[in-house]
C-alpha cells in the first residue's frame, strides 16, 4: 500500500468538542479551519506552513480517543489489501472507509488530495520548540506481536526498538508529517487497542509549564518523556525528540 499521507484525528464528545478544541488548537500553535460535514462535525488543525496532519471531530457516541486517517490513491483498494492482512471494514461511507485493526485500533482511508508538505514546529517566545507530530497505539501485550505485524506490513516500513522494551516504532518516511509508535500495555480490562498523540520537543520541561498553563495536568514523569492529561482527561504525551525529523 503506497501510503501518501498520514492525519492524526482527535474525536471528541459533542459535550466536549468546542473547549478542546480550544485547547488542542493552542498547543498545537495553529488556526482552526470553518466546520464541515454533514453535521458540522469536522474541523482541521491548520498550521501556519505546510499541509495540515492533524484533524478534529465531533463523535455522536462514546468517549472519542485518536484515530488514523490514511491517504491512499485507491481506498478500496487497500482496503482489500488491510483486510488480507488481518484487518476488517467496520463502516462503507462511500467517501471513506473505516477499518479496525487486528486488535481493534480504528483507522480510515481516505483519497489522497495532493498533501506534501510537512509542517514546520512552532518556535514558541520562550525559544522551546514543539509539534505534534506521532500517533502512539496502546495494544495489549497478548495482542502486541501480531498487531505490530500487522502495521509494519501496511505501512511498509521496517521496525525500530526504542530506548524501551515495550516500544516499538515503525521507520519514520521522511515525507509523512505523522510518524507511528507502538506501546506494549497491560491494562485491567482493555481487551483492545486505543491510541494517543505525541509532541516532540527540546525542551519538556518548558512544554509541560506551557500546556500546564493552558489546563493540562502531569500524570507521571520518565526521563525523556512526561505522561500528560488534558483538560477532560485524555492522555498525550510530551517527548523529547527531534521536532524537526521526529527521532
Amino acid at each position: 500500500m503506497d501510503i501518501r499521507w498520514l492525519t492524526a484525528f482527535l474525536d471528541f464528545p459533542a459535550d466536549q468538542f468546542g473547549d478542546e478544541v480550544t485547547f488542542w488548537r493552542a498547543i498545537a500553535g495553529s488556526t482552526v479551519s470553518p466546520p464541515r460535514g454533514d453535521h458540522r462535525e469536522f474541523a482541521t488543525l491548520e498550521p501556519f506552513n505546510g499541509d495540515p496532519h492533524l484533524r478534529v471531530q465531533r463523535v455522536g457516541s462514546g468517549p472519542g480517543g485518536v484515530h488514523l486517517d490514511l491517504h491512499v490513491d485507491d481506498p478500496r483498494t487497500s482496503a482489500l489489501e488491510a483486510v488480507e492482512l488481518g484487518a476488517h471494514i467496520r463502516d462503507d461511507l462511500g467517501e471513506l472507509l473505516v477499518l479496525e485493526s487486528p486488535a481493534g485500533f480504528i483507522f480510515c482511508l481516505v483519497d489522497w488530495a495532493g498533501e506534501s508538505s510537512r509542517s514546520r514546529p512552532i518556535r514558541w517566545p520562550d525559544d522551546t520548540i514543539s509539534i505534534i507530530d506521532q500517533v502512539c497505539i496502546d495494544v495489549p501485550a497478548s495482542l502486541f506481536d501480531r498487531e505490530l505485524t500487522f502495521w509494519a506490513r501496511l505501512t511498509g516500513r521496517p521496525t525500530q526498538p526504542v530506548s524501551r522494551p515495550e516500544f516499538v516504532r515503525l521507520q519514520r518516511d521522511p515525507h509523512l508529517a505523522v510518524g507511528i509508535l507502538l506501546q506494549r500495555v497491560n491494562p485491567d480490562g482493555q481487551m483492545s487497542a486505543t491510541g494517543h498523540v505525541d509532541l516532540a520537543t527540546n525542551s519538556v520541561q518548558q512544554e509541560v509549564a506551557r500546556h500546564e498553563d493552558w489546563g493540562a495536568r502531569v500524570v507521571e514523569r520518565f526521563d525523556n518523556w512526561t505522561v500528560m492529561a488534558d483538560p477532560v482527561g485524555r492522555p498525550y504525551c510530551i517527548t523529547s525528540r527531534n521536532p524537526r525529523t521526529g527521532d
